[in-house]
């Protein structure tokens, strides 16, 4: 099976791939800022083991939400 390249996608499927890949970038970009900033103890499970997860696993936005809904203790 041939590859497809770039120009061989439609305009909506380009746009399409740059929309999710910006949403799975600031999704990332959020989750990692909240892990720098909040303390251990306000984190479900290793930190570090958040943050490789949120910087590496390409899952179109589904790690970084999990960490951001379920991943951070309620505070107050």
């Amino acid at each position: 099976m041939a590859k497809r390249r770039w120009s061989d996608l439609s305009a909506g499927t380009r746009r399409l791939i740059i929309v999710g890949g910006t949403f799975e970038g600031i999704l990332k970009l959020a989750a990692l800022v909240d892990l720098w900033r909040r303390p251990a103890d306000q984190v479900r499970g290793p930190k570090s083991a958040w943050a490789v997860a949120v910087g590496l696993a390409n899952s179109v936005g589904a790690v970084p939400l999990c960490y951001l809904l379920f991943g951070r203790r309620k505070t107050g």
